[in-house]
């Protein structure tokens, strides 16, 4: 069959001019993709077979066509293999799909090898999505960090704490740390740290039983205060914690007492006024009752000329025993008088 079509097509040179005008242009095509990869893969190919890197063609490829920049990816490799940090391309794609920043990133790896510290690409690239700064990680892992303790931007300049003396101490701070990079995805940040550090040394001081002690050697507060753990579940280690200034504060323990007498001198006050206001009460209730027994007393008295006359009447006291009666009672006002007048209430001395 096929003998039979070719020889038509020769004796058609029309169909014969048609095959193999398409089979130029099939070739031609075919050139094109060929020297279209050349020129765009082959440069970045032999440059990461020099160096170790070992990008295939198909992995650029794939790249490509998932949108992602296999220059950056194949140059960062580049960069990773330079350092003696062997990675699998395929991770390095993941980052840039992941919305990573790889050159970034990279740069962590390089920094931490260089500088000794362990940091595997998995925890390099957790780091850098989670949004933290990979490379200022590193350099504070490198360099540590200083951080005062309190933070002057949060309005307070120093710690204070009162001892068991009654003094009061105002501290400052100064506490080095360095970053650690296993727990930094997840760990608490700097405001931990300064927070810890604070309650540490206000707790110091108030452990210590006299001010002097803490003023001749600072260092009890961060000996204290290193040995609580404090940077457990953070993302620093504390290096040092440093007291930088410490001075002497209000006598606490002096106001108190003397607030304290002062209030007491109050509650005293109000429980004498009120004392005082109760006796007013009560002398003012016995001189209405002396009044009033005055009263009864008039009342009775009255009575009395009423009991005689009636007597009188019924027999039972006699016109003489009245007049007797008169006469004893003038005698008794008598000698009344004469005996007031003798204890000196005007009279004349009769000694």
């Amino acid at each position: 069959m096929n003998s039979v079509i070719f020889a038509q097509a020769a004796n058609s040179p029309g169909i014969l001019n048609i095959v193999l005008i398409g089979g130029g242009i099939l070739a031609a095509v075919i050139v094109l993709v060929f020297l279209f990869i050349l020129a765009n893969f082959m440069g970045l190919y032999v440059k990461g077979r020099l160096t170790g890197a070992n990008v295939s063609f198909s992995e650029m490829i794939r790249m490509q066509l998932t949108n992602v920049d296999y220059r950056l990816v194949v140059n960062e490799k580049i960069k990773l293999s330079n350092a003696g940090v062997k990675i699998d391309t395929k991770e390095l794609e993941q980052h840039v799909l992941t919305k990573g920043n790889l050159v970034r990133t990279v740069a962590g790896v390089i920094n931490a090898r260089k500088a000794g510290i362990e940091l595997t690409w998995k925890n390099a690239a957790a780091i850098d999505l989670a949004g933290r700064d990979i490379l200022e990680a590193v350099r504070w892992s490198v360099v540590p960090k200083v951080i005062d303790c309190p933070d002057p931007s949060k309005g307070r300049v120093t710690l204070d704490g009162v001892c068991k003396n009654g003094i009061q101490l105002k501290a400052r701070a100064r506490v080095t740390v360095r970053t650690n990079l296993l727990q930094l995805v997840g760990g608490a940040g700097e405001e931990t740290i300064i927070a810890r550090v604070g309650e540490g040394i206000v707790k110091a001081i108030g452990s210590a039983e006299n001010h002097k002690d803490i003023m001749a050697n600072p260092g009890l507060i961060s000996h204290a205060v290193l040995g609580n753990s404090l940077d457990s579940q953070t993302a620093f280690e504390i290096v040092s914690i440093d007291v930088a200034e410490i001075d002497v504060g209000a006598n606490v323990g002096a106001n108190l007492q003397a607030e304290q007498a002062t209030a007491d001198l109050r509650v005293a006050q109000a429980q004498a006024e009120t004392r005082r206001a109760n006796a007013v009460a009560q002398a003012q209730e016995n001189t209405a009752k002396v009044e009033e027994n005055r009263a009864l007393l008039v009342l009775a008295e009255s009575e009395v000329p009423k009991a005689i006359a009636q007597a009188i009447r019924e027999g039972k006291l006699g016109v003489m025993d009245y007049y007797n009666l008169q006469n004893l009672q003038s005698d008794t006002g008598m000698r009344s008088a004469i005996a007031g007048i003798g204890s000196g209430k005007g009279g004349p001395d009769r000694g």
